[in-house]
């Protein structure tokens, strides 16, 4: 008989990929129809935006909390824990549209509860699908993981889009509810038999100080969440703010600037491709070096390019920004013990996003001081300048792949880094 999986992938890897798949196909779906909801509702493009930071407010609050629940509680009960609430959020959501006339409010509540339960989600999952396989396979387990994470992102847009225009959008976040639920049920279905019993700690204080000694105490570590908080800023300023009114104004509207998203979208997928196949040595510097090609969209909108030449910019910075995420995720593997990761996971979160919400707010008043292209190549030399500056911080540079057996420098082997596939759990 044919085996249609590779053997690295045991029973746990399977359950958490699929219920990634499944839990983004919804999730994706259902931030277009969210908008529509607004929109449906007599809502302006400000509302849309109050509830959007409805949705950013809760998970960057709640962020170090989920890290250090995460890091004494069971990771798999808090990922379905979060699920369901994740679950509850969206079925409400939906009978509150289908109900008819929601009112702002409830809709901001009830977004702000979702994200509520990503924030507890998201440092619980994070790289624990890398300890669901061997440590040889690990890098081609995550990059296969992110092709189908970032294929269902995709596919759940396009999908949503489309459900959106044909039955409204409270049964689309119906679906979202049903596939938190079924992703939900997959997770608790993981066999943590072989997972270690976490030792209770000193207190959530004393665990967020824990972690934050661990971020302080690796230059990589620190340096690189420091350039990220602000490279994410500026680059959703670009796409969130600038991309739309140059697309609307040079190159033909939403038509265009969604089909340049549809492209750093496939090259993700194609990125994640590439990361199974090849395994850098020197997994930073491979990743700090893809940070570069994100100042090409923000450059392309200043100039403008035509849609064919953005198209192209976009899909190789998808590339980019794969192969930056397979490399980031495989050093925190490597170097972070097992049982503080979640912990310095959350930190990681917090410097992705803090500064996601004011860079948005403040993209209108800074392109009305000194100008839209101005501001684009403002984007650009910002993305430049901080990854030259993290390229100048040496354990950047030298930090190599180290054989499975080689502990982390300062900590002991993770015994559940160690478990095979079959005994450990995985997450998104």
């Amino acid at each position: 008989m044919v085996r249609t999986v590779p053997p690295w992938a045991g029973r746990n890897y399977l359950l958490l990929t699929g219920a990634t798949v499944i839990a983004n196909l919804g999730s994706s779906g259902a931030l277009i129809a969210t908008a529509f909801a607004v929109l449906a509702a007599g809502g302006s493009a400000t509302d849309v935006g109050l509830v959007a930071a409805a949705r950013t407010i809760p998970l960057i609050f709640f962020l170090l909390i989920g890290g250090a629940v995460a890091d004494r509680l069971p990771r798999h009960r808090v990922m379905v824990a979060a699920n369901a609430l994740s679950c509850v959020s969206q079925g409400l959501f939906a009978l509150l549209v289908l109900a008819g006339e929601p009112q702002l409010w409830q809709m901001a509540l009830l977004a702000a509860l979702g994200s509520t339960g990503q924030a507890f989600f998201a440092p619980a999952s994070e790289g624990m699908v890398l300890a669901s396989v061997s440590g040889d396979q690990a890098g081609r387990a995550f990059a296969v993981y992110r092709m189908g994470m970032n294929g269902a992102n995709i596919g759940g847009a396009a999908l949503g889009g489309a459900l959106v225009a044909a039955v409204g959008p409270g049964w689309v976040l119906a679906v979202d509810s049903a596939a938190f639920a079924l992703a939900a049920a997959l997770r608790a279905f993981l066999d943590v038999s072989g997972v270690p019993e976490r030792a209770p700690g000193g207190g959530i204080l004393h665990d967020l100080r824990d972690g934050w000694r661990e971020v302080a105490s690796r230059p990589w570590l620190w340096a690189v969440v420091v350039q990220f908080s602000l490279v994410n800023a500026v680059v959703s300023a670009a796409e969130a703010v600038y991309g739309p009114l140059v697309a609307e104004q040079h190159l033909g509207g939403p038509g265009p600037w969604g089909l340049a998203l549809a492209a750093f979208g496939v090259g993700t997928v194609g990125g994640a491709l590439l990361m199974a196949r090849v395994r850098p040595r020197r997994m930073l510097l491979t990743g700090a070096l893809c940070v570069f090609p994100l100042a090409l969209p923000s450059a392309a909108l200043a100039v403008p390019l035509p849609v064919a030449g953005l198209t192209a910019i976009m899909f190789g910075t998808g590339i980019a920004v794969e192969v930056f995420a397979v490399m980031w995720m495989m050093a925190l593997h490597q170097e972070i013990p097992e049982e503080k990761f979640s912990r310095v996971s959350s930190y990681d979160w917090l410097g992705s996003l803090a500064m996601v919400p004011p860079a948005t707010a403040l993209a209108g008043p800074v392109q009305d001081l000194i100008g839209r292209t101005a501001a684009l190549w403002g984007c650009s030399a910002v993305i430049v300048l901080l990854t030259a500056a993290v390229l100048c911080v040496p354990d950047v540079r030298r930090l190599t792949r180290r054989p499975k057996t080689e502990p982390a420098a300062g900590a002991p082997a993770s015994p559940a880094a160690e478990t095979a596939a079959p005994d450990t759990a995985g997450a998104e």
